[in-house]
């Protein structure tokens, strides 16, 4: 605010010296035309005060004429003739006076001439000389020396009125901008806090701005991204706990297996087997976490590079049903594939077995047993379409939004018993963007879900 006042008060003192000044010269040229105009009059009457045999001043004649006029003019009036020497004087105290003036020698060289003193006597002065001419002769000058110190007198209050004019504006201003800046500045205050707040690590901080300007979209945006990273933290600290969860439970098995077998010398070949086959199979448990967790890391870093070739969708899509099957025919879910033509386009084979992997396996794993999961290959302008639809527990509507994102798990509780870790949508979504495509889901909670993936025919690699 005091930089914006400081401008302001610049811009007036600018406005109101060019304002003045270009008053004060207009008042000055219409005195100085003025008088110059008076001064060729007077030079006008005096021509008939002239002898035309002597081409001389008939001083007689002269002073009658002059003493007609010069009360008509607020100034003195001095007649000098081509010698220098003071005809007439309406003060009477040159009279046959010889002058020394800069305006009587410019005049008698037939300029019309006007110039502003400064005297100590009468202040701001203004002397005129113009020429007295005789039949192109010039036979003397006109002198006038009129006082402009109403004039300026009449500048000076015109000053004044520009500067008490220029105080209420900066008055004015200055309120109406003390008023605005508190209503900026109060909620700008108001964000500050909550954005330090935010960095003590209270994320769910929130500012009440109204109105749809800059500050109003800024506080929109703080809220926002505050909701979001509470969202994330709380994200984070689900997964970690999650993910302990899913560590520990297998390395919990294995550490009972084992110490079952170590405190067992004399256990049966066949008992070591089954053992020995449980934990193979909590190791690969943990291998499928510390791959998706790796696979999250790499996409994190952006090291995730494609390797695209032409691929038939049809044979993919079949591959993944026939790798699902076995879960499928446990769960007696069928299974079906929908195809009414062969596509191929150009993708990286092993990222969309991945991505149409999980999906599909989400699918069977989140429908009930005795359900349906059908998958339909299919073509929609420029993308081929695999779309993936199951008659499943569904997915509730305010999940939707979120299932995307890393370490989210619509249900912990279920997930945890089926083994899920949030991974697993959120890399299949990264896949299929990276490969110019979108993913799509719609659900409802006891009836089904669908998921639309998206793929460009016309891929360039």
């Amino acid at each position: 605010m005091s930089t914006y006042l400081l401008l302001l008060i610049i811009a007036l003192i600018i406005i109101n010296i060019f304002v003045y000044e270009t008053i004060k010269n207009n008042y000055i040229a219409e005195r100085e035309v003025s008088y110059i105009a008076q001064a060729n009059i007077l030079s006008n009457r005096i021509r008939l005060s002239i002898n035309e045999e002597e081409e001389a001043f008939d001083q007689l004649l002269l002073s009658q004429m002059m003493e007609e006029v010069s009360r008509l003019i607020d100034g003195r009036i001095l007649v000098v003739d081509r010698g220098n020497q003071v005809m007439y004087d309406s003060l009477h105290d040159y009279k046959n006076q010889y002058v020394d003036l800069l305006e009587v020698d410019r005049a008698l060289k037939g300029e019309n001439i006007a110039n502003i003193y400064e005297l100590s006597k009468y202040g701001k002065t203004m002397y005129i000389g113009v020429p007295i001419t005789y039949y192109e002769k010039i036979l003397g000058s006109v002198f006038l020396s009129v006082s402009l110190e109403g004039t300026y007198h009449r500048l000076n209050n015109i000053k004044n009125f520009l500067l008490i004019i220029s105080f209420m504006t900066l008055v004015l201003i200055a309120t109406i901008s003390l008023l605005f800046s508190n209503l900026i500045s109060g909620p700008i205050k108001q964000l500050t806090e909550a954005m330090q707040k935010t960095a003590l690590g209270k994320l769910n901080e929130k500012v009440e701005l109204e109105g749809n300007d800059e500050i109003g979209q800024l506080g929109k945006a703080y809220n926002y991204m505050s909701t979001k990273l509470s969202h994330i933290e709380k994200q984070r600290q689900d997964f970690v706990a999650n993910v302990s969860h899913e560590l520990k439970t297998p390395l919990s098995s294995m550490k009972l297996l084992s110490e079952s077998i170590l405190t067992q010398p004399d256990t049966p070949i066949e008992v070591y087997r089954e053992f020995l086959q449980d934990i193979d199979s909590e190791i690969d448990r943990l291998n499928e976490i510390i791959e998706s967790l790796l696979t999250m890391v790499d996409m994190n870093e952006e090291k995730l590079q494609l390797d695209f070739e032409l691929t038939y969708v049809n044979y993919l899509v079949e591959k993944v049903v026939h790798s699902i099957k076995p879960l499928a025919d446990k769960k007696n879910i069928k299974v079906l594939v929908n195809q009414w033509e062969k596509i191929q386009i150009y993708l990286d084979k092993g990222k969309i077995y991945q991505a149409l992997m999980n999906i599909i396996y989400n699918a069977v794993k989140y429908t009930d047993d005795g359900g349906k999961v059908v998958v339909s290959i299919l073509k929609e302008g420029k993308y081929v379409v695999i779309r993936i639809d199951d008659n499943g527990i569904g997915i509730p509507e305010e999940s939707l939004p979120y299932i995307f994102e890393r370490f989210y798990r619509v249900d912990s509780a279920r997930s945890r018993k089926t083994g899920g870790t949030g991974l697993g949508l959120s890399i299949s979504h990264q896949i299929i963007s990276l490969h110019q495509g979108s993913l799509e889901v719609e659900s409802k909670v006891n009836v089904g879900t669908s998921f639309s993936i998206k793929l460009p025919m016309q891929l360039n690699p």
